[in-house]
């Protein structure tokens, strides 16, 4: 039995959920997303619009393992929808900064040139001071990936723990040479 497939999803009022066939339409006040769930293998009950629960036709190797996984996918999707994802990123450095031009994130990470980074659709990039940076969307994964890929434009230097790094994000600093 897996532990997390079992606990119902509870909707909140705001969003809509129907199932089309094979495909769960989520509709929101943050925007929409659609699941392909195979109901071959899973039972997906929409109780009076307030609950989901999800179980599979038998239980097996394979559907133990997807079970969890759809229960998770359906629960994201709904949170992304009402109240959305987001992600905190500070620029730790002398002269790190960034700034928005656009529909791209302008950085200037220390390097002898400037960093353009295209922000992609369905995502928001909000630049509050000039070294933080404040990611939101209705997806978590990408929101995750958007993180994800800025951080590898200037990775943490562990001797002074300069580089793009997530809030509140501990850095293990080494020690330096002694004389």
């Amino acid at each position: 039995m897996s532990k997390i497939g079992k606990i119902n999803i509870s909707i909140p009022e705001k969003v809509k959920v129907a199932l089309a066939g094979n495909i769960l339409n989520i509709e929101g006040p943050l925007g929409k997303s659609s699941l392909d769930i195979d109901l071959e293998i899973f039972n997906l009950d929409i109780k009076d619009g307030k609950e989901i629960s999800i179980k599979p036709k038998k239980i097996d190797e394979t559907t133990k393992r997807l079970w969890g996984m759809k229960r998770s996918l359906i629960n994201n999707a709904v949170i992304g929808s009402s109240t959305g994802y987001e992600k905190i990123l500070e620029l730790v450095g002398v002269g790190y900064r960034a700034a928005l031009k656009g529909n791209s994130l302008n950085l200037q990470l220390g390097y002898s040139h400037d960093i353009n980074f295209e922000i992609p659709q369905g995502i928001k990039i909000s630049v509050e001071k000039q070294t933080t940076l404040k990611i939101t969307g209705n997806d978590k994964q990408q929101v995750g990936a958007v993180a994800s890929k800025l951080k590898t434009f200037r990775k943490i230097e562990p001797y002074k723990g300069k580089g793009i790094r997530e809030k509140g994000q501990y850095v293990l600093k080494k020690e330096g040479k002694k004389k």
